[in-house]
């Protein structure tokens, strides 16, 4: 039996990191606001590795962030560990990863939802879309209630239908322990959604009391830590080490004795696993000239004797994993606390979303985080905030926010999987971004933080901030270029650091140009130096240093937003273009895209078949 029970602006399905991320952005912005979730217990939950950020990841964190997201916030004030990562190489690959004490991250961020104006959270399974004329209308729960909605986001992460394999043991399961929801993906599917089967793992989490540290190399973390949140002025806290270890020959002799016994091999498991993050099966396989794979033993938290085994991810039985964990140095007597297992689960294909995230299929209804395909907890809130903005733009007539390759990582990840959509989890990494000199973790405020505010989640007082920061940076610069350094002031400065002495004047602005020279190391020559934060004076090197560079990429990226902003109209019929090839045809007809920069992307469509269409478009636009 079904019964009305009250109706919203927008409803959010699962209170993940993408749910939690889009119910917090609507409410924010003023929407009466309904976020379900399966279990109380697994709101933001970390059913994987206890940490935020990393190569690629640490960058959304921090756009994220400058949006008026809660992630960064939420990891600054319950992080146990902080290292940069990458901080050999240049400013575009630095990327900040935190260890989380996972029960604390929940906990907070629960918090913060239940105190937010706008916003319910509710303990129900949405079973069923309501859907009329193609627009979303609804949401039925388990109980039989009905929530009426205007807008929708569907962030179900490895939920839907969910199995899990440990062995020749598999079962209807969520993560860590919790139900799957098993009667949406049919609704999705009566509503014309292509679903498909993918697949992650999680790795034994084991008694720390039955570890040997001393064997392990210590790991950790830095001497000073950066926050992520743009808002955070300072972390103090006692850090927690983690260690690494390696797998051995011995241990490789064990998973290859029993691959018979892994569902992986057997063909049980028919979801496609993430390239980026596999099975120690997987690497022993895939890797079989290597003797030894690194493994990272993380603490789950402050209060607990969990401890996380990074890099052993499996689905192989029980038996044969404890086995090849006690031949790691350090786990020799390893008591584990929870076994190591796959999980297989629904997602639908992200080519049938727009950039705002919205169902190309049905009006109103958004999608974000694994449900679109992707891995990962920062790509998940990722998608998150943008699809809450975006349903929350919908109900109020607004423009979507829409963000493009060059003003985000976020960008790159939403056009990348709705434009070239995905045959296996999508992981963001430094690699996938074109113009990384300008998409920095360090200038995510600078780029994202104005449309923040015009959102309405970045508020007056933090826009004003924001603002005296940047006109502190410039006026940092422009110092530097007025700091005269004469020659043969300090010429053991300059040999000490191994680098040229002057034989003409320059300023310390050109002098900073230079890799050897720091804006800390170079102190001594600029006696008048003010007291600055850390963050004001690394922009200004970055910026100093990388000029030349970030300019060439400025042009690069105007070019690009040439073909950005050449629009394609919704009902175009690619058939009646002569000139496009079959196959162009076919993959413009199914993937429709946006811009004439998204269809130029698109796998299958050549530079000759762009020309055509832009010919074609042209010859519209004069009535020809």
């Amino acid at each position: 039996m079904k019964y009305p029970s009250g109706d919203f602006d927008v409803i959010v399905i699962g209170a993940g990191h993408a749910g939690v991320e889009a119910a917090l952005a609507s409410a924010r912005m003023g929407l009466k606001t309904l976020l379900l979730t399966m279990n109380l217990d697994s709101v933001a939950m970390m059913p994987c590795n206890p940490a935020i950020g990393g190569t690629g990841k640490g960058q959304l964190v921090r756009e994220i962030d400058a949006l008026g997201g809660e992630m960064g916030k939420n990891i600054d004030a319950t992080m146990i560990q902080a290292r940069m990562l990458n901080t050999a190489k240049g400013p575009a690959v630095h990327s900040l990863r935190a260890q989380a004490d996972k029960k604390a991250y929940q906990e907070r961020m629960k918090k913060v939802i239940e105190d937010q104006e706008n916003l319910i959270l509710r303990q129900q399974e949405a079973t069923e879309l309501i859907v009329e004329d193609g627009t979303i209308k609804g949401v039925v729960v388990k109980t039989g209630a009905v929530y009426g909605c205007k807008a929708c986001v569907i962030a179900t992460g490895t939920y839907l239908r969910g199995k899990i394999f440990i062995g020749d043991v598999n079962y209807d399961g969520g993560p860590n322990g919790l139900f799957p929801a098993m009667e949406l993906s049919e609704s999705l599917e009566e509503n014309g959604f292509e679903l498909m089967r993918f697949k992650t793992g999680t790795p034994a989490r084991v008694d720390k009391k039955t570890l040997d540290l001393d064997k392990m190399v210590i790991q950790p973390g830095d001497e000073k830590i950066t926050p992520f949140s743009f808002e955070t002025e300072s972390i103090e806290i006692d850090q927690v080490p983690c260690y690494l270890t390696y797998t051995n020959k011995k241990a490789h002799q064990i998973i290859m004795d029993n691959l018979d016994r892994s569902p992986l091999y057997t063909g049980d498991v028919v979801g496609t696993g993430p390239r980026y993050c596999p099975s120690i099966e997987t690497k022993v396989m895939r890797f079989s000239d290597k003797d030894r794979h690194q493994i990272f033993i993380e603490p789950e938290g402050l209060n607990t004797n969990e401890m996380y085994v990074q890099g052993m991810s499996s689905c192989l039985p029980e038996d044969v994993q404890i086995d090849v964990y006690r031949q790691v140095p350090g786990m020799e007597h390893v008591e584990f606390m929870r076994t190591a297992y796959a999980i297989e689960y629904d997602c639908i294909n992200p080519t049938e979303l727009k950039a705002s995230l919205e169902s190309k299929r049905i009006k109103g209804l958004f999608f974000a985080g694994q449900i679109n395909g992707t891995s990962g907890y920062e790509e998940a809130a990722a998608q998150g905030i943008v699809a809450g903005i975006n349903a929350a733009n919908y109900v109020e007539g607004k423009e979507p926010l829409i963000l493009g390759r060059s003003d985000a990582y976020t960008g790159v990840l939403i056009d990348d999987i709705i434009t070239k959509g995905t045959n296996e989890p999508y992981r963001m990494m430094t690699s996938r971004a074109e113009y990384r000199l300008l998409l920095r973790q360090d200038n995510a405020d600078q780029r994202l933080t104005p449309l923040g505010h015009e959102q309405g989640l970045v508020s007056d007082e933090r826009y004003t901030r924001f603002l005296k920061k940047q006109e502190d940076v410039e006026e940092e610069i422009k110092r530097l270029e007025r700091v005269s350094v004469k020659p043969g002031e300090s010429d053991s400065f300059f040999l000490d650091l191994k680098t040229t002495p002057l034989k003409e004047g320059t300023t310390l602005h050109d002098l900073l140009k230079r890799p050897e020279i720091t804006y800390e190391n170079s102190a001594v020559l600029d006696p008048q130096r003010p007291e600055l934060s850390d963050w004001i004076t690394q922009q200004a090197e970055v910026r100093i240093k990388y000029d030349g560079y970030i300019k060439k990429q400025m042009q690069q990226v105007e070019k690009f937003k040439k073909f950005e902003k050449r629009r394609i109209s919704e009902d175009i019929n690619y058939q009646d273009i002569k000139g496009l090839r079959l196959e162009a045809v076919e993959k413009l007809s199914d993937i429709r895209p946006e811009t004439i920069g998204q269809a130029s992307r698109i796998s299958g469509v050549s530079p000759a078949d762009i020309s055509v269409l832009q010919i074609y478009l042209e010859g519209k636009k004069h009535g020809k």
